[in-house]
């Protein structure tokens, strides 16, 4: 009896270590600091860099335009243009589609 009580004291420690070296490892991979998470923010990183880089595109695109619109610099196509979308305006000679929506 006492052998196996020396032998359960003996074997406690490792049994405890292996535990705590489990728990810490669990957590390392699947933790709110993990391996995964670190994971998962690269992918939204990625995600949200690929959005900014549409965005900056786009608002080159509408930066031209309003150039192209300002007083110093302004094009008379695209001012004929803007004024006919907005105030709903056309040429006999254009050729009108109407979308179905």
């Amino acid at each position: 009896m006492l052998e196996i009580k020396l032998r359960a004291r003996q074997a406690m420690f490792p049994i405890f270590g292996a535990l705590v070296v489990g728990y810490l490892g669990y957590h390392m991979v699947q933790g709110q600091y993990g391996v995964m998470a670190y994971l998962q923010m690269q992918a939204k990183v990625a995600r949200a860099e690929t959005i900014e880089a549409q965005l900056r595109d786009e608002r080159e695109v509408l930066e031209a335009r309003v150039t192209l619109l300002r007083p110093d610099s302004l094009d008379r196509d695209m001012l004929e243009e803007r004024a006919r979308v907005m105030l709903n305006y056309a040429r006999p000679d254009d050729l009108v589609i109407l979308e179905g929506r």
